[in-house]
C-alpha cells in the first residue's frame, strides 16, 4: 500500500537528497532495478519536490538517477502488474482520480528543475524528465514513452509537455509507437536542450544550476511561473483525465498481456480487448 503520511527526506530509502550552495540534487537510487519506481519511490519523489518548493535555501533542483539509468519507469512486477495498473502505487487513490501526486509536486515546484538524464528514461522516467524545466542528457541517455507497449496511456507529462516541446505530430508518433530515441535524436527534435559526454553530465548540470541559483530567487520564480502560464496552462484537469484513462486501460486484457509478455520475455499478442 502507498504511504499516506509525509516522508521526511532524512527517511528516504530509494532517493538521495543533497543540498549544497542553494542547489538541491535529488537522485533516484534503485540501480539494481534501473531506478524503476515502486510505491515508496513515488512517495519520496513527491516529498522531495514539495520540500524543495517550501525550502527558501533551495533555488534550483537537479533530478537524476544512480547509474546506469535515469529511471526505467514503473517497477513492472510491483506496480504495473497490480490490478489497477499502479494507480494506488502512484498515490492517486480517491474516487476523483487526481493526477499522480509526484507529477503535480514536480510541476508545482516553484524552483527551476533540471533533469540530468544519465541513462534510460522510459515510461514514467520519460515523464519525470518532461516535468523538468531544462533537460541535460548524457550521450548514453535513451527516451521512450513506452506506455502503449504495456496496454496503457501516458501520465500527464506526455499529454501536457511533450507536444509543447517536440510538436503535436512528433508527440503523437512517440506516444503511438513507444519508440526509443537516443540522446542525439532527442536533442534534434527538441526533447532535450543539450547532450554532453556521460562523465561530464553532473558537472554540466551543476554548473547550469549554479548560474540559475546565483540570480535573484524571486525573479527566477516569477519567470518560471510566467513561462508555465504562457506555454503549458493548468495540468490538474488533464492529469485527472489521464489517471482515469490509465485506470480503465488497466482492466483490459491487452494490459495484462503487455505486462505478462514483458515479465516472460516474449513478444506480446494484443487482441484489442
Amino acid at each position: 500500500m502507498p504511504t499516506t503520511a509525509p516522508i521526511d527526506p532524512a527517511e528516504f530509502v530509494h532517493t538521495g537528497y543533497q543540498l549544497a550552495e542553494h542547489v538541491l540534487t535529488v537522485t533516484l537510487n534503485r540501480p539494481e532495478r534501473r531506478n524503476a519506481l515502486n510505491w515508496r519511490a513515488y512517495a519520496e519523489l513527491e516529498a522531495a519536490f514539495r520540500a524543495a518548493h517550501g525550502d527558501p535555501q533551495v533555488r534550483c533542483v537537479i533530478v537524476t538517477g544512480a547509474d546506469p539509468a535515469f529511471c526505467s519507469g514503473d517497477d513492472v512486477a510491483e506496480i504495473m502488474a497490480a490490478p489497477d495498473g499502479g494507480i494506488a502505487a502512484r498515490g492517486a487513490t480517491t474516487i476523483h482520480n487526481p493526477p499522480t501526486p509526484a507529477a503535480i509536486a514536480a510541476l508545482d515546484c516553484a524552483k527551476p528543475v533540471i533533469a540530468a538524464v544519465n541513462g534510460a528514461a522510459i515510461g514514467w522516467g520519460c515523464e519525470l524528465a518532461l516535468f523538468a524545466d531544462l533537460r541535460v542528457a548524457s550521450d548514453r541517455a535513451r527516451f521512450s514513452e513506452m506506455f502503449v507497449k504495456r496496454g496503457l496511456s501516458c501520465d500527464v507529462g506526455g499529454f501536457y509537455r511533450l507536444p509543447a516541446l517536440v510538436g503535436p505530430e512528433k508527440a503523437a508518433e512517440l506516444l503511438f509507437t513507444g519508440d526509443i530515441l537516443d540522446a542525439a535524436e532527442a536533442q534534434r527534435i527538441g526533447l532535450v536542450g543539450r547532450v554532453v559526454p556521460h562523465e561530464r553530465l553532473l558537472d554540466e548540470a551543476r554548473a547550469l544550476a549554479e548560474r540559475i541559483a546565483a540570480n535573484p530567487p524571486l525573479a527566477v520564480r516569477a519567470l518560471k511561473a510566467g513561462l508555465r502560464r504562457a506555454t503549458f496552462g493548468d495540468p490538474q484537469e488533464l492529469g485527472g483525465w489521464a489517471i482515469d484513462t490509465i485506470r480503465r486501460l488497466a482492466a483490459t486484457a491487452d494490459h495484462r498481456e503487455g505486462v505478462a509478455s514483458f515479465l516472460e520475455k516474449r513478444a506480446p499478442s494484443f487482441q484489442g480487448r
